[in-house]
C-alpha cells in the first residue's frame, strides 16, 4: 500500500523519510549515509515545489488525509537533507560535536 498521493508516486520509494516529527526526521538524518541522502536530495528537489503547489491548492492544515500529511512530511525531509548535502556534506552539522537543540514545539500538519 502506498504512503503518497498517487501523483507523487515517483518519490514512493522515499517513503520510510515521511516522518511525523523533526526528532524522528533528524535522528534519520544522523543514521543515513551521504549517498541515501544526496538520492532523495536529488528526487526531492525535483518535486518539492510541486509538493508546496499540490498539499496548499487542495488542503487546509487541519483535516488533511493521511497520504497528504506523508508528502508534507517527506517535504520537511527533503529541507532536512538539504543543508548536509550542500554545505556541511556530512549529515551533522561542522564542529558541532555532542550539542544538540530540542525542539520544543512541533509545526502543525
Amino acid at each position: 500500500m502506498s504512503k503518497l498521493p498517487e501523483e507523487f508516486a515517483d518519490l514512493e520509494r522515499f517513503s520510510d523519510w515521511c516522518l511525523p516529527t523533526e526528532e524522528e526526521r533528524y535522528q534519520k538524518r544522523l543514521s543515513s549515509t551521504m549517498a541515501e541522502m544526496q538520492e532523495l536530495y536529488d528526487a526531492g528537489m525535483e518535486r518539492l515545489e510541486d509538493i508546496m503547489v499540490y498539499v496548499d491548492a487542495r488542503f487546509p492544515l487541519k483535516g488533511m488525509p493521511e497520504d497528504a500529511k506523508a508528502l508534507v512530511h517527506l517535504g520537511q525531509s527533503i529541507v532536512q537533507v538539504s543543508f548536509p548535502i550542500e554545505v556541511w556534506k556530512q549529515p551533522r552539522v561542522l564542529d558541532s560535536g555532542a550539542a544538540y537543540i530540542q525542539l520544543i514545539k512541533e509545526p502543525v500538519v
